[in-house]
C-alpha cells in the first residue's frame, strides 16, 4: 500500500518532497503542503429498538456491516452530507439527525491510506421505510437487535467506536 503519494514537490517539482508528521516538505524551495483529515459522515437509523446497518458492496470492508454515510463534500455541512448519502445509498430522505460523536479513522483505497475524522449521528423512525438500495455501494441491509451485534463485522472501528456509544447510552 502506497502511503505516501506525493513524490514530487507540486511547487518546483523537485523530487526532494518527503513525508514528516502531518506534512510533505520540499528541501530545494522550502514549500509546506499540509496534510488534513478527510471528513466524513455516518448515522445509525434506530427503529423498534433495531439498528439499521448496511452490508458494504466494495473495499474496504467489502461483506462487512457499515452504517449510511460516505465522505462530506465540498460546500456541505456534516447533516447535508448524511442526507445526501442516506438518500442516494438508501433512497429515504432522513432530516432530524441528532448529533453522536467523531472518531478518528483510516480508510484504504486503491493503494492510498485516507485519514478521516467521521461524524457520527442518531436518528429514531417511527416505522421501517422501504428502501431503494444504491447498489454500487449497499450489497444489502440489516436490522439488528443490540444484542445480536459483533463488533466484529462492522467494518470500520469508528464505527464500532460510535455503535458502542450509542448502545451504552440506551442500556
Amino acid at each position: 500500500m502506497n502511503t505516501d503519494p506525493l513524490r514530487f514537490c507540486p511547487n518546483c517539482k523537485s523530487d526532494a518532497f518527503s513525508l514528516s508528521e502531518n506534512r510533505y516538505f520540499c528541501e530545494e524551495c522550502n514549500f509546506t503542503y499540509f496534510l488534513n483529515a478527510a471528513t466524513a459522515v455516518a448515522g445509525i437509523l434506530v427503529c423498534d429498538g433495531h439498528l439499521l446497518f448496511t452490508v458494504r458492496a466494495k473495499a474496504p470492508g467489502k461483506g462487512k456491516l457499515g452504517l449510511p454515510g460516505g465522505f462530506v463534500d465540498f460546500h456541505e455541512s456534516l447533516e447535508q452530507a448524511l442526507m445526501r448519502e442516506t438518500r442516494e445509498e438508501l433512497g429515504i430522505h432522513v432530516a432530524d439527525w441528532q448529533y453522536l460523536l467523531s472518531a478518528p479513522n483510516t480508510y484504504d483505497y486503491a493503494g492510498v491510506r485516507y485519514h478521516t475524522c467521521d461524524g457520527f449521528f442518531i436518528a429514531t423512525l417511527k416505522k421501517r421505510p422501504e428502501f431503494s438500495l444504491q447498489a454500487s455501494e449497499i450489497a444489502g441491509v440489516k436490522w439488528l437487535k443490540p444484542d445480536d451485534i459483533n463488533p466484529d463485522n462492522i467494518a470500520f472501528p469508528s464505527m464500532r467506536r460510535a455503535v458502542k456509544v450509542y448502545i451504552d447510552s440506551v442500556s
